[in-house]
């Protein structure tokens, strides 16, 4: 434990493992996001180790050699963490927990830590609570915690039940009880969505920390918080925009990002809702991040999960000014390259330095004035297409 400023913090260790699936140039970007992912946490970062396995050990997921090697450095270093880059099962948790003798985390603990801590209203509260006790469920057996009793005692326990099993019943009636709580919010949300009336609705998407919510408040003229760390943004902030004169809704929703838990995915639905009933999304990417093609298949398999693969879309490549130090890569070298020729719009931008916004306004334009004009024909002379616009 490392004291800095009275506030303590934990020493950690990352643990990857290179096999068919993942090649060591990918596990060592994971490892890396898997680094931020533990600060944003407030976790120390000591070491992190790879071993090249054929697939993982099923009791321990790392062989016992790299495994005797970590725990003589848990020893020497007084390391108080180990965080696995993948999700480990119930009983590689417990094994593992049992020989290193500290507390082991994996991705999907970690990522639910972090929804924790940055839950602001009590709709992201109780969402993360469902996807923590979604969790927590099977690995209930290899862990020495006693739930608090909601129950009573007499009468309810029944004959030769053991504690785990009490412990379980209690997680499963917890986990109901949310779902009916989400349940009832997502009707007053559904409600609060029809009664947006017939605008045209658009969905900021991307991994997270590409600067989804800095677009958000540079368009709409807000404040919604925005910073440098994984997950910023937890709860949905929907703004009306004008862009020249057409008006719409724009949504700033949770960023992505690889292997996210399914957990938080099924207790969010509510939340990406948004996203699936919109009519444009604005897939923003930072294209200064080395791996910002992967990042973009990761976002497109989750829209894919949940339903929203298929609508119309824009592709924002955001933080060109990071690419300033390659000349090579200036804005019109940008529009020379294979990016600009999707299938969808592109624009290139820079949010913060606001390089670029007004071609990205005109695009804005042109695509939900085309939503807006096959919704009401008879609105077309309100909103005439580009040219004419700049012409009066």
């Amino acid at each position: 434990m490392i004291e800095n400023n009275k506030k303590k913090y934990e020493k950690a260790i990352l643990i990857g493992i290179i096999t068919g699936s993942q090649t060591a140039e990918q596990v060592e970007e994971y490892l890396k996001e898997l680094k931020f992912l533990a600060e944003t946490a407030g976790v120390v970062v000591d070491k992190k180790f790879i071993q090249k396995l054929k697939n993982p050990n099923p009791k321990t997921f790392i062989g016992s050699g790299k495994l005797n090697e970590i725990k003589d450095y848990i020893k020497e270093n007084k390391i108080d963490l180990a965080v696995f880059d993948d999700e480990l099962s119930p009983a590689q948790q417990k094994n593992l927990e049992k020989i290193l003798n500290i507390n082991i985390l994996d991705r999907t603990r970690l990522i639910l830590d972090i929804f924790a801590q940055r839950a602001q209203t009590s709709y992201a509260r109780t969402q993360v609570e469902l996807a923590q006790y979604q969790y927590l469920l099977p690995r209930l057996a290899g862990m020495w915690t006693h739930l608090e009793r909601q129950r009573g005692g007499i009468g309810m326990r029944g004959p030769g039940e053991t504690e785990i099993e009490t412990d379980r019943r209690i997680v499963r009636d917890k986990i109901a009880l949310l779902k009916k709580k989400l349940s009832s919010i997502d009707k007053q949300m559904a409600t609060q969505r029809s009664n947006r009336g017939k605008m045209v609705r658009a969905s900021l998407v991307g991994y997270t920390n590409v600067g989804k919510s800095t677009l958000m408040n540079l368009l709409s003229k807000s404040d919604v918080f925005a910073e440098n760390k994984l997950f910023a943004t937890l709860d949905t902030t929907v703004r009306k925009i004008v862009v020249h004169n057409i008006p719409f809704l724009l949504t700033d929703t949770v960023g992505f990002i690889r292997k996210l838990p399914t957990q938080l995915i099924e207790s969010f639905k509510s939340t990406l809702n948004e996203v699936t009933e919109s009519d444009l999304l604005i897939h923003v990417v930072d294209v200064s991040h080395p791996n910002f093609e992967e990042q973009m298949q990761t976002v497109h398999q989750i829209l894919n999960e949940i339903g929203a693969e298929g609508k119309p879309m824009i592709i924002v490549f955001n933080k060109i000014d990071l690419l300033a130090n390659n000349p090579q890569l200036n804005l019109s070298q940008l529009k020379k390259t294979w990016l600009n020729k999707m299938d969808v719009p592109v624009v290139f931008i820079s949010a913060v330095n606001k390089i670029n916004i007004d071609e990205l306004k005109d695009v804005l334009y042109k695509e939900v004035r085309k939503i807006h004009i096959k919704r009401f024909p008879y609105n077309d002379f309100l909103y005439p297409d580009l040219d004419n616009l700049k012409e009066r």
